[in-house]
């Protein structure tokens, strides 16, 4: 017989008090969580301005709330308050590495109209070529989901209603396009008329605003544009805002 089994084992009341035991301490986190999560969520949107970026934060939030000693915080509310601007700021610093980091030359970050010839010359080739590598190596989903996001600051809800797609499905599409850009392993014909019709509505949507012309392109519409462009999203307005 083995001796060791016997002298671990346990009374029967003392396996009922660590089974009662459990809950009862989560309980108490998930009743504090609860409670500050409101608030958490309007510190996360306010941060983020994206409402699928803000749950993730909040999720994340509440996983180290539930992980870490408790017993040892003061003020909960006030830890929570502290770690959910800690992540969405971090969530903003990633995205930022990630354009900055982007296999692709994007678009410029003015129009300055004071610009010389051979600068606007400079800045229009650039353009040209980021597009064409996009052509070449996206599927339509995927470049669209990712000119919108990146070049526009569209929230993922706003591409996925455009392009008729779930939140999460929104997020993938700009993950694989980086992906594929990244390696540059997909390339494809591009038609002359589709990359100029293309490189033509990027600039008019940072130029004027108008971006109708863009989203019909990005979808695919063979019609021509009947000129009733959508207003700014919040995130373009931003971009606006410096050019």
């Amino acid at each position: 017989m083995d001796t060791s089994v016997i002298a671990t084992r346990q009374s029967p009341q003392s396996v009922m008090m660590t089974i009662t035991a459990v809950p009862v301490e989560l309980n108490d986190a998930v009743f504090v969580f609860g409670r500050v999560r409101p608030g958490l969520l309007k510190i996360a949107n306010r941060i983020l301005r994206d409402p699928g970026e803000a749950e993730d934060v909040i999720q994340e939030a509440w996983l180290r709330w539930q992980g870490m000693d408790r017993t040892v915080v003061a003020d909960p509310g006030a830890l929570l308050r502290t770690t959910t601007v800690r992540l969405a700021i971090n969530v903003l610093q990633s995205a930022r590495r990630r354009r900055e980091s982007s296999a692709t030359p994007w678009l410029p970050e003015s129009t300055d109209t004071g610009m010389t010839p051979e600068a606007l010359a400079e800045r229009q080739d650039s353009v040209e070529h980021a597009v064409l590598l996009l052509l070449q190596t996206l599927t339509p989903n995927q470049r669209a989901a990712y000119v919108l996001r990146e070049a526009f600051g569209y929230s993922y809800d706003q591409i996925g209603a455009l392009l008729h797609l779930s939140v999460g499905n929104a997020r993938q599409q700009v993950s694989r396009a980086q992906d594929r850009l990244n390696n540059r392993r997909h390339r494809q014909h591009v038609d002359a008329a589709t990359h100029r019709r293309l490189v033509q509505a990027i600039f008019t949507a940072a130029r004027t605003g108008d971006f109708g012309r863009l989203e019909h392109v990005l979808t695919g519409h063979d019609a021509p544009y009947s000129g009733k462009g959508t207003t700014a999203p919040d995130g373009a307005a931003s971009y606006r805002a410096t050019a």
